[in-house]
């Protein structure tokens, strides 16, 4: 029973380490680290990065835990697919906002890019949602993959390794969101292929 418990806790503990929000934010790291960008100054970088952080992670993590207290919901309860499109909204809001600001400040097509891969993730996962529970973690990872995988296209480096780390942690985090019983082996599965698709497509495409 005490190991079970453990399992429990590690699995909601890695669960909310790599929360669904945190697509743009890797996909800037990798940005400012392969291509061009890692000239700009240090000071532009972080201030990009602050600002998709508050817009991405912040913001929407706020809201939907205020939206979660409000209806005196736990986070299972709130994981029902049925209760799952409120948050979705926020989240989604919250995205188009950040990319209506980064273009009202010019910012370079491939940094908003980045937000727009995220928000097309949002999206499908949300109309996919309507008719069945898809997990968002999973995609959110598998978002990264895409990334990955579109930028070494546009960039010209080797991706294998980075991806093989995207693989191990899918992996891993799929597998938090089955022993906590949030999602089944499709789901986790079709989510990060959801996610990897959208990602890579539009990057490579907008």
């Amino acid at each position: 029973m005490k190991q079970r418990q453990q399992m429990i806790l590690a699995a909601r503990v890695i669960s909310m380490l790599f929360t669904p929000f945190y697509l743009p934010i890797i996909g800037l790291i990798t940005l400012f680290t392969f291509s061009y960008m890692s000239i700009f100054p240090w000071a532009y970088k972080l201030q990009v990065l602050i600002m998709v952080y508050f817009f991405t992670i912040l913001l929407p993590s706020v809201m939907i835990h205020l939206y979660r207290r409000y209806q005196g919901w736990t986070l299972i309860e709130l994981g029902q697919r049925e209760r799952r499109m409120v948050p979705y909204i926020l989240s989604i809001v919250c995205y188009f906002t950040c990319i209506y600001v980064m273009m009202r400040l010019h910012l370079p097509h491939f940094i908003i890019s980045i937000v727009i891969a995220a928000l097309m993730v949002q999206i499908i996962c949300a109309l996919i949602n309507v008719w069945w529970k898809i997990s968002t973690h999973t995609a959110a990872i598998g978002g990264v993959g895409g990334a990955l995988f579109a930028f070494a296209e546009y960039l010209g480096f080797n991706p294998v390794w980075w991806l093989c780390i995207v693989f191990l942690v899918a992996g891993v985090l799929g597998t938090c969101r089955m022993v906590l019983r949030q999602h089944t082996l499709s789901q986790v599965i079709g989510g990060f292929w959801i996610g990897f698709a959208c990602a890579a497509l539009a990057i490579l495409f907008l």
